[in-house]
């Protein structure tokens, strides 16, 4: 015979300002099975928990249904309640009288009675719960970290000096990410190499990081605490053991003409080459499309001038298999070329350049060794305008969200200008001013009034060439609307971050979600900022949303956090709110039929399949198998389950059915 306690909270007047709380405690008092039903205020308050503790050990209760908020919330505190008065913590529910029901309604009787048939259906639930264990999943103590700018580099060197293995792939030939490519960072304008290259080193010699450049992930398998990552290392053409990094073969490679990705294209490099001096790993890859041997079958001058014979042109992709307990997502962002606006003249135009390439000119590692040269002649521009939300913020053309860096390196980019060329003009056009952090607001004052540069609120409509100058026409909204024209020797577009290159397939990969722009999504936007759907998978930096220096640090340290509490046991405990095949204790009996519906439905791949053997070892059936560490206990495979034959452990067919009946007999 049930014992059922039912307990009605209040929520202050979240609840009780519609419903009536205490006709809900004296209605649900004469369900079958209640032995006690009270209202209270604050039920998750301390005396309200201890009223819980007080009726199970008092009254023997066998079953509790807390009538209160979100169980999202608050369903951990009761279950921990119930379990410190002796009471399985899964005979413990809570319905949602909250957003369910005060919420969308108005206060009057009907509120309250919808009000009753919810407690009413969860004592019938409760009333056919069986106790649970939690769930023991054991977890390897390597955690694997995609992506080698500073959001990766952070989280690794966080993991590793918490004392567990990392395993770091970065897709490029070298870590440093967009990073490295900065001249100096707002609003401290510190030199960015200056103080990236530190880590980037420190990554490269930490004894608990095995780094893998120019890699990708290849399968992600398992899940929580046990995932298998096949890792492809994507062949160099360079041995890197023999290699010395002495730079001779690629200071013979007859192939120099090919656009420098590291400065965006205005620099060029070689056919073998290390993407910039500070490059981590300082050992040269060959770019197999640009490669003469490789295109025409014939040259190999790198392999003949090469001290040590680490040229290898026959080296093939290797594919490696680790062992990892959790993954790290630090895959960075890209820039969107702003070739979709054909009235602002870039790629028509020599000097109209996006900010990335700025910052390349800016750089004392750039192809100009940092002045600020106009990339047709070479010339110094004495007058430039800045174009901010080049892309971002306009569902017309470009992209509907805010890009969030811009305005700050929109400022730094004008300031760099000024300080460089002391007798040049510089405009920024500007739709708003966002400058939300520590010492940003300031950062653009300074700018405007310390730094003189102009900024202008309107859109421009159109860059054209005349004469040689770039005409700029725009508008001043300030002034009502006032026309501008400017004549300005270079045009700097702020255009908009956008995901990465192959965002999608990665989280594919992974199981991970992605939002309409490919950015990869978190649990929640709140309370979960750094993991994801999938137990085990954590983001960090710009490829959840364009980020800032500050927050992609303090995000990978974030993510590097939750993997070490993670590694801090032996053994993962999950609620066992998980599918089930059959409650049946032999195999045999089985009622499934092998059809593998659910295999194919599984979103989280948890379904395996289990071969019944006789004593003789021949096989006697086939059947579905659920991998509790894997499964979310979403449902999907029980919705096609054709033969019944799955439950979510705590909703089963017949839990379901009695909170019905309950509503229907009311």
């Amino acid at each position: 015979m049930s014992k059922i306690g039912v307990f009605v909270c209040h929520c202050g007047e979240n609840i009780s300002a519609t419903v009536d709380c205490e006709k809900v405690a004296e209605e649900a008092s004469k369900i079958t099975g209640v032995e006690v039903s009270v209202d209270y205020k604050y039920m998750c308050s301390d005396p309200g928990q201890t009223m819980i503790k007080e009726a199970i050990k008092e009254k023997g209760l066998t079953g509790v249904v807390v009538a209160a908020c979100s169980p999202r919330m608050h369903e951990p505190t009761f279950r921990k309640a119930c379990a410190e008065a002796g009471l399985n913590p899964y005979m413990c529910e809570m319905t949602n009288l909250r957003e369910h029901c005060s919420w969308v309604h108005e206060k009057g009787d009907q509120t309250t009675e919808k009000a009753i048939d919810l407690v009413r259906m969860l004592v019938e639930k409760t009333k056919l719960n069986k106790p649970l264990n939690s769930i023991k999943v054991p977890i390897h103590k390597k955690a694997l970290v995609i992506g080698g700018g500073i959001a990766g580099i952070q989280s690794s060197l966080d993991i590793a000096n918490a004392g567990h293995q990392v395993i770091l792939i970065e897709k490029d030939p070298s870590i440093g990410g967009h990073m490295s490519q900065l001249s100096e960072t707002f609003p401290t304008l510190d030199c960015s190499q200056c103080i990236l290259t530190p880590r980037m080193v420190e990554v490269a010699q930490h004894p608990n990081i095995t780094l893998y450049t120019y890699a990708e992930l290849e399968k992600l398998e398992g899940f929580i605490g046990n995932f298998k990552a096949t890792i492809r290392l994507k062949a160099k053409s360079v041995d890197p053991k023999l290699c010395t990094g002495c730079g001779v073969c690629y200071s013979k490679c007859p192939t120099k003409k090919i656009p420098s990705e590291f400065n965006e294209g205005l620099g060029l490099r070689t056919a073998i080459y290390t993407p910039f001096p500070q490059a981590v790993p300082n050992k040269p890859i060959i770019d197999k499309t640009n490669c003469t041997y490789y295109t025409k079958g014939k040259c190999k001058v790198c392999q003949k001038v090469c001290p040590t014979g680490a040229i290898d042109f026959d080296r093939p992709d290797e594919f490696i298999t680790e062992d990892i307990g959790a993954v790290v997502t630090a895959t960075g962002f890209n820039v969107l070329k702003p070739d979709f606006f054909p009235e602002y003249g870039y790629g028509k135009f020599k000097d109209v350049i996006t900010g990335l390439q700025f910052e390349r000119l800016a750089s004392a590692s750039g192809p100009t060794l940092g002045a600020i040269r106009r990339p047709s002649d070479g010339t110094e521009p004495k007058k430039i305008v800045f174009i901010a939300c080049a892309g971002s913020r306009d569902p017309a053309k470009g992209l509907p969200y805010c890009s969030k860096i811009c305005c700050m390196y929109t400022a730094k980019h004008a300031m760099l200008y000024q300080h460089k060329v002391h007798d040049g003009e510089s405009y920024v056009f500007y739709m708003d001013i966002r400058a939300a952090g520590k010492n940003y607001e300031e950062f653009v004052r300074r700018a405007i009034e310390d730094d003189g540069v102009n900024y202008i609120r309107g859109r421009v409509a159109r860059v054209y060439e005349k004469d040689g100058k770039l005409i700029v026409k725009g508008v001043d909204t300030l002034l009502g609307g006032k026309p501008v024209e400017i004549e300005a020797d270079m045009v700097v577009l702020a255009s908009a971050g956008v995901a990465n290159h192959g965002a999608e397939e990665l989280a594919q990969k992974m199981h991970i979600s992605y939002d309409p722009y490919k950015f990869f999504a978190e649990a929640h936007p709140k309370l979960k900022p750094v993991e994801t759907n999938t137990a085990g998978i954590f983001l960090c930096g710009a490829c959840q949303a364009p980020k800032d220096i500050p927050e992609t640090v303090g995000m990978a340290s974030g993510a590097a956090a939750k993997v070490i509490g993670l590694f801090s046991n032996n053994e993962l405990t999950r609620e066992p709110i998980v599918a089930v095949v059959n409650r049946i204790a032999s195999h045999e009996a089985s009622t499934c039929v092998g059809c593998f519906l659910c295999e194919t439905a599984c979103p989280y791949q948890a379904i395996y399949r289990e071969e019944i053997k006789n004593r003789a070892g021949e096989i006697i059936k086939t059947v579905a198998q659920v991998n509790p560490g894997l499964c979310q206990g979403c449902g999907t495979c029980v919705s096609f389950c054709r033969s019944k034959s799955i439950d979510i452990q705590g909703f089963s067919n017949e839990q379901m059915y009695a909170e019905v009946m309950a509503v229907l007999e009311a």
